[in-house]
């Protein structure tokens, strides 16, 4: 079949890509020549598939301008020393028996304020693995709960690029879209501090029985583990008085944590997110001159440059940000919603929709997004990808009003967000992961990223299953009164013909 051969093909180039470590950009631009070359072969007009592409592009131009003012608030927020406040303080309080549930619990409030996993691993993340593996704590369950960490504010944060990018593909609101993230990744994310709480008691028992942490350690994680803790533990010393260190690169004024404090409150208030990321480079800018009394031209450079510390040890930690940091996934969300036209075009991806809305018929729109998105995800090889190729997928198992489009939000949420990262050959979770330094088995122990699509199908089977026993007892009850039936999506197809929509 020529979509399957030219759907394999692309994702091969990808796979390659990722393996040799080059940028995911070429390999995306081959993708748009071979769905080209397929609508050509199946006499598809050049002109029409690249107006289609056009289009959709343009309608990406909203979230690209929300990636640009994400760039110069992450460099900002690095330069007027908010993030130095933040770990400096948070740090403090880690210790050798909560060191793996605090990693979590700060993981994710850095990357609530950040909105970046790649951001949060670099800074919080780096340092709460240095400081535990000088603790002695066990390096898979510290890294796993790293990457949880750093992926709760990835998906939830008003500020993050996967939730912008959600936003925009259903067209909802961002922060009704948030609600709903805090209620069903509420369970998940406490199930999840249980479960690091009591592998710091384990470790603690271990400790206290003599065996100590290093030797649970071992025991637990022969092999990678081991070496991801000789990795680290040559800079752990040198970083362990966090405070002294950012200490001596800013100053740490109250007044740094204005910006984030911003965030917090104008994100409470419901402003409109590029109004409020507007407020805090404001912010941001006036204690970056008054406060780290910066020159007007460096910062100008820092906008679209990013942020680079003089101090190496600094810049290990903070270094990044601007305008340019964001190209590459700016460029992915073009690319990919090029893809959206050219497939609307050329009605390549309709035969795989059908199949996909046949399983949404039986499992229920919840449970085939998640397969989906496990699915490409595993093609993918990145976030970003994932959420467009799922949205494009599995569009017609959603309607096109507001709560069917706020349905479809929540479920690319927690699908093809947290579900990427899960991934060992995704840029997603490898790269938070090569940051820290974390094993790759790291990624059994992020809890959070798995628990929270189990427990979404796990409630829309509960849901369906009592649904189909009500609607069973009332027409038993009320023969006369039974629910007419409604054709089903595929027949109708089959029987109508198949007609995407502009949007797919």
């Amino acid at each position: 079949m020529l979509e399957a051969g030219t759907m394999l093909l692309f994702c091969a180039v990808l796979f390659a890509g990722v393996a040799l470590g080059w940028s995911i950009i070429p390999a995306l631009f081959v993708g748009v020549l071979l769905f080209m070359g397929y609508g050509l072969v199946r006499r598809c007009s050049l002109r029409a598939m690249a107006s289609r592409a056009a289009g959709s592009v343009r309608s990406a131009g909203t979230v690209v301008v929300a990636f640009v003012l994400i760039g110069v608030l992450t460099s900002l927020w690095r330069a007027s020393g908010t993030i130095a406040f933040i770990v400096a303080h948070s740090t403090a309080v880690i210790h050798a028996a909560t060191v793996i549930p605090l990693s979590f619990l700060l993981c994710s409030a850095m990357s609530v304020l950040v909105g970046s996993s790649f951001a949060s691993a670099a800074t919080m993340g780096t340092i709460c693995m240095s400081l535990g593996l000088s603790m002695q704590a066990n390096p898979v369950m510290l890294g796993g709960a790293i990457l949880a960490g750093v992926y709760v504010g990835d998906r939830c944060s008003p500020v993050s690029t996967s939730a912008l990018l959600v936003k925009q593909l259903t067209h909802t609101n961002l922060f009704n879209t948030i609600a709903r993230m805090l209620r069903t990744g509420a369970v998940p994310f406490v199930l999840s501090c249980v479960v690091y709480v009591a592998a710091a008691v384990v470790e603690w028992l271990c400790a206290s029985g003599g065996s100590g942490f290093g030797a649970a350690s071992a025991a637990a994680t022969a092999g990678s583990a081991g070496s991801a803790r000789a990795a680290v533990s040559t800079n752990a010393s040198s970083i362990t008085d966090i405070g002294g260190l950012f200490s001596s690169a800013f100053d740490l004024h109250w007044l740094t944590l204005v910006p984030a404090l911003l965030v917090i409150v104008l994100a409470l208030l419901r402003v409109d997110v590029r109004l409020l990321m507007l407020a805090s480079i404001a912010a941001s800018v006036a204690v970056c001159v008054g406060v780290q009394h910066i020159e007007w031209a460096e910062l100008l450079r820092l906008l679209i440059f990013g942020y680079h510390a003089q101090n190496p040890q600094v810049a290990a930690l903070l270094d990044g940000g601007g305008i340019l940091s964001m190209l590459t996934v700016m460029a992915t969300v073009c690319i990919s919603s090029a893809y959206a036209g050219i497939f609307a075009e050329t009605r390549m991806l309709a035969r795989l929709q059908q199949v996909i809305e046949m399983l949404g018929h039986r499992i229920g729109a919840c449970g085939a997004t998640m397969i989906t998105a496990t699915c490409a995800a595993a093609l993918a090889c990145n976030q970003t990808l994932t959420i467009m190729l799922t949205h494009q997928l599995c569009g017609g198992l959603y309607g096109d009003d507001e709560s069917e489009r706020s349905a479809q939000a929540i479920d690319l949420e927690d699908s093809a967000v947290v579900i990427a990262p899960l991934i060992p050959w995704s840029i997603a979770g490898a790269v938070p992961l090569a940051t820290i330094n974390a094993p790759t088995l790291s990624l059994a122990a992020a809890t959070f990223l798995y628990l929270l699509p189990l427990s979404r199908m796990l409630a829309s089977a509960v849901r369906r299953r009592s649904g189909f026993r009500t609607r069973h007892r009332s027409q038993n009850q009320n023969p006369g009164l039974a629910i007419p039936h409604r054709p089903k999506p595929m027949l109708h197809m089959f029987a109508h013909g198949f007609h995407p929509k502009s949007g797919d």
